[in-house]
């Protein structure tokens, strides 16, 4: 019998660590987290409803959150419950939480609620690059890709089935109230009033659809050469989703994204989402939302013709 040390995996360890030594000197997270100390941050602390000397739980610093958003960006990682997983087994996620305990909800619930505040801090960091002569405008690229809506063809209907939709909603939100109101609710008002927020956004999806009904018919009756061979339909489901030909060939509801880099830095600096299925018209917004950003326009663009 030969004598060997054998992998012992269920015995339980005490090793100490410090997140300081989780990743080298120069490593990418830690240049983003100093990039992002560097800005004005104040737009993010102005709303924060926790303050000293007051009762309640302390907010997460949003220094943490946009570095974590920007270094998951980079490294191709945009679902919040991914970026959370890797909180818990990346060293440089980690390393950016500094013991923070960071949830995929507060994290999505982040890049939500603070859309203007993000912009204005990535035009910001922008103009800085283009101070040091990082992204030069001498040339830029644009084009354009299609990104799948999360909805059904199903989910499409006319203005009279919307109509139905609708009156059906708002009686389900009543029945849905009388029931909560009921005394022997309260035994089940967590599973009632559950049921009762669907209901109202389901009523509020529907009132949207017939919002972007509108818009459609508005935008037909603008253009009087074209006319269409069906009405329109909206979804109920997502109802600023068009129906548009995909990469591979298929017509199903998305959304197009619009994207323009700096040539020189291969930095984005300007990004739009669009539900026009072409790309065609789409140069002239771009150029306004880059020089928006940078209060310049860039010296030459490259796009795809038409």
């Amino acid at each position: 019998m030969v004598r060997v040390v054998k992998a012992e995996r269920e015995q339980a360890r005490l090793e100490p660590s410090r997140l300081e030594d989780l990743l080298e000197e120069g490593h990418r997270a830690r240049l983003f987290w100093d990039a992002v100390g560097g800005l004005d941050l104040s737009d993010f602390y102005e709303r924060i409803e926790s303050v000293e000397g007051e009762a309640g739980r302390p907010a997460i610093d949003p220094r943490i959150l946009i570095t974590l958003w920007l270094y998951a960006t980079s490294e191709g990682v945009g679902s919040a419950r991914e970026v959370a997983r890797l909180i818990r087994t990346h060293a440089a996620y980690r390393w950016i939480c500094g013991g923070v305990e960071v949830g995929h909800h507060r994290l999505s619930d982040f890049r939500v609620e603070n859309e203007a505040a993000l912009d204005r801090l990535l035009t910001q960091l922008l103009g800085v690059l283009a101070h040091q002569g990082v992204v030069t405008l001498r040339a830029v690229a644009q084009d354009g890709t299609k990104l799948r809506a999360n909805a059904g063809a199903s989910s499409f209907r006319r203005k009279p089935s919307l109509k139905k939709c609708l009156k059906e909603a708002k009686h389900k939100v009543e029945k849905l109230k009388k029931r909560l109101d009921r005394p022997e609710a309260s035994t089940d008002a967590r599973r009632e009033g559950a049921r009762l927020a669907a209901a109202k956004q389901r009523k509020k999806r529907v009132e949207q659809a017939l919002a972007e009904l509108e818009k459609i018919e508005e935008e037909d009756g603008q253009r009087p050469s074209s006319k269409r061979k069906k009405e329109p339909r909206v979804s109920t489901t997502d109802p600023e989703a068009r129906v548009m030909k995909q990469a591979a060939g298929a017509f199903r509801p998305g959304y197009s994204i619009q994207a323009s880099f700096d040539m020189d830095s291969r930095m984005g600096v300007g990004v739009l989402v669009t539900n026009r299925g072409a790309d065609a018209g789409m140069m002239t917004p771009m150029l306004e939302d880059i020089e928006r950003r940078l209060d310049r326009l860039p010296g030459e663009c490259f796009v795809d013709g038409g």
